[in-house]
């Protein structure tokens, strides 16, 4: 799958190439990921650009087969995602960059108004479900593995040394072959009941099939109110998405279906 990154129009290829040798220069890892990687291997035409940056770590005292990872002392590669958003904006004339400390992630907005995502790798911890995560800098595996299913969780190494490279540590293309929506961990909705919203909205686009376990404890979650964790105003948002697919009816449909459709508004 090495020439998935010439799958790229040729404005966003020229884009991503000239990130990933910024990112070599800098010393850090760069890789496009979630939405467009996925597009890519459908080819569906997408011009999002979701750049994910993974600087030297080290793990944490936490041995688990998903622990977070503190970032190495003394590398001042923290915050790294802003720093190389910087250095991509101050290329192009008339660029304009929005940064947010907090999660360490920033937005480039180029003159013709293109926009570039810029997020450092991290993993996510959620003191209560419903809740927004705390975040640390971690490894791109980690980071993939916070996503919301594994069709969004795969990335492409874009730094000249190790371009077109394929991460796919949980099997994401195996499900994209086989038309299926599948989330990462068991408390995935749990942590985040608006992926309740975003698995009809991929079911609809995509007219992909919900994984027979993902399903179960889908309904399980919405059974006991896990909607109700989260402000009206996320899910909202998250409805407004729905109303912006091309079958949005098909999508709404799911959701009445599960008993989703108005709880939490």
């Amino acid at each position: 799958m090495k020439n998935l990154l010439c799958r790229l129009d040729p404005k966003s290829l020229e884009l991503v190439r000239s990130i990933g040798l910024l990112a070599q220069t800098q010393g850090v890892e760069a890789y496009l990921v979630g939405g467009p990687v996925r597009d890519l291997m459908l080819g569906v035409a997408n011009t999002d650009l979701d750049i994910t940056v993974e600087a030297p770590y080290k793990p944490s005292a936490d041995k688990g087969p998903h622990a977070g990872h503190s970032q190495e002392p003394g590398t001042g590669k923290i915050g790294n995602a802003m720093r190389l958003a910087d250095r991509f904006a101050a290329g192009h004339r008339g660029a304009a960059v929005t940064r947010y400390p907090a999660f360490k992630t920033a937005t480039v907005r180029l003159a013709d108004g293109t926009l570039v995502d810029f997020a450092t790798a991290r993993s996510e911890t959620y003191v209560r479900g419903g809740a927004f995560p705390a975040v640390q800098p971690s490894s791109i595996k980690d980071d993939l593995f916070r996503r919301d299913f594994t069709i969004n969780a795969m990335a492409i190494a874009i730094n000249p040394k190790t371009g077109g490279k394929v991460i796919d540590p949980f099997k994401g293309t195996a499900d994209l072959k086989s038309k299926r929506i599948r989330i990462l961990h068991e408390k995935s909705f749990l942590d985040d009941p608006t992926r309740i919203l975003r698995a009809a909205r991929f079911k609809a686009r995509l007219g992909f099939k919900i994984e027979a376990k993902t399903l179960k404890l889908l309904k399980s979650a919405i059974k006991i109110k896990v909607l109700e964790t989260i402000k009206p105003q996320r899910y909202l948002k998250d409805f407004n998405k729905v109303l912006k697919e091309p079958k949005s009816g098909e999508a709404i449909k799911s959701l009445k279906s599960w008993n989703a459709y108005k709880q939490g508004a």
